[in-house]
């Protein structure tokens, strides 16, 4: 029998992998559907759909191995990282999926959301006030009109599979819809800063950097708290508040 492996979990979602088969169990169904459907809308290679019993969404593993995982190093090639770059400029370029999506918030809520966090940092002595006060600056160039595209919303490198320099498969699509498309680009490069020239290179686009890194000082400020209460470690080194350091 196949081991059990839990790949991620908390309060929200869980995902386990038995053999070549992930297990994602959401207790919101609606995250589900979106992951569904942007998967069938979606120009690029992504999971096989085995099964879905609510609950429970069932695909087939990706081949290949992740581009990386923030905090560690990535041994990816300028070539992978620019494939990465090409596909996304693909999803990009597609026809919109009906609805938006994470990258597609209003600004003003973005907004309301960001000054929030930053006092709930500065008040609770999460982080000092002067690192939070800098990249709140940082992050006011991410708060701009945008068009919309067709976005993955949570484009980690931790989701995107590369065999032989080319994207196998990228992965976790309950966040897509609708959206402002350097917020992908500013995910995916998110603590790998030395890779974002390969990546834009292979978007085939000129992309404002003033943005991808306004959205990595967002991104960042408004995830330590989660991370924080989900169990992770935004503290860790190249992660979060790594970023938000290397503002200053």
């Amino acid at each position: 029998m196949d081991e059990v492996k839990v790949v991620v979990a908390h309060s929200e979602r869980a995902t386990l992998r038995v053999g070549d088969v992930f297990l994602k169990v959401d207790a919101d169904q609606a995250r589900i559907d979106v992951e569904v459907d942007a998967m069938a809308l979606a120009p690029v290679p992504t999971p096989e759909i085995l099964w879905r019993k609510p609950p429970v969404l069932a695909i087939a593993a990706v081949p290949g191995a992740t581009l990386g995982r923030l905090g560690e190093p990535s041994t990816a090639s300028p070539t992978a990282w620019a494939a990465a770059g090409a596909a996304i400029r693909k999803l990009h370029d597609a026809p919109l999926p009906p609805r938006p999506g994470r990258a597609g918030r209003d600004l003003a809520e973005v907004a309301a959301d960001l000054d929030g966090e930053c006092e709930w940092l500065v008040t609770n002595g999460v982080l000092p006030a002067d690192l939070v006060t800098r990249n709140r600056q940082v992050a006011e160039a991410a708060l701009r009109p945008w068009t919309p595209a067709f976005t993955h919303g949570d484009l980690q490198i931790a989701h995107v599979f590369v065999d032989d320099d080319e994207i196998t498969g990228i992965i976790d699509w309950s966040e897509a819809g609708q959206g402002d498309a350097l917020y992908d680009l500013a995910t995916l490069t998110l603590g790998q800063e030395e890779h974002i020239d390969d990546v834009v290179a292979g978007y085939g686009t000129d992309v404002d950097l003033d943005v991808i890194h306004a959205w990595w000082s967002l991104r960042s400020l408004l995830g330590v708290r989660w991370l924080v209460e989900h169990g992770f470690d935004p503290f860790a080194p190249g992660c979060e508040v790594d970023v938000l350091r290397s503002r200053m």
